[in-house]
């Protein structure tokens, strides 16, 4: 991800590209061109908008809205927050997953890494690019196709998965839920929900 200027309209902006080359396979892309499709769906304070989605020189790109501030995980490396900034934080982050899942939209891979503040303090949602579009939601057949999850797909970072994630298994949007309640559990804390110890982050179907 880079910090580019839009020169058509004067702003800053947060440049996530997926170069060209043998590192790229069909499936990095196909998660690439979901995550442009479940964004575009979405408008809501406090998930990062998506701007524009295009390609040049073989190159897929999203221009997205730069959040200058710490991520959550940044900012649990000076310690705990304080009660009433995990009330704030928690509070915006339950309004961004209400609006996703409003929309079908599962994130599936909430953390704080994932969770970052603008410079006044405001909570944003990021990367979705393992998200899940619930059956029934999507507007075509293409669309569907390109956002479902095969059957035992594991995708996520398994400190903050629910059970049946973990499993495998259908999700909705209380394994968000229980994300979300893990994530405020370690701002409150400092603590992961069940231990320090940090574990790879799955993207692969086991």
């Amino acid at each position: 991800v880079y910090r580019a200027r839009d020169e058509k309209l004067g702003r800053d902006v947060a440049l996530k590209v997926l170069p060209a080359g043998s590192l790229v396979d069909d499936e990095a892309r196909r998660r690439f061109r979901k995550e442009a499709a479940v964004l575009s769906r979405l408008s809501h304070p406090h998930i990062a908008t998506l701007h524009d989605f295009d390609s040049a020189d073989e190159i897929d790109f999203l221009a997205m809205e730069l959040v200058t501030g710490p991520t959550l995980e940044q900012e649990l490396r000076k310690g705990p927050l304080p009660e009433k900034d995990v009330v704030r934080l928690g509070s915006q982050l339950a309004r961004g997953l209400v609006a996703a899942h409003e929309h079908g939209v599962i994130h599936r891979d909430l953390k704080p890494s994932n969770l970052q503040l603008t410079s006044d303090g405001m909570l944003k949602i990021l990367d979705f690019g393992v998200a899940h579009l619930e059956p029934g939601r999507t507007p075509t057949g293409e669309e569907a196709t390109a956002t479902e999850t095969a059957a035992g797909e594991v995708l996520g970072s398994p400190p903050y998965m629910a059970p049946e994630q973990l499993l495998g298994k259908p999700v909705d949007a209380r394994t968000d839920l229980y994300a979300a309640g893990a994530c405020l559990y370690e701002l409150a804390t400092g603590k992961r929900p069940h231990g320090d110890k940090r574990g790879p982050q799955l993207t692969e179907a086991i």
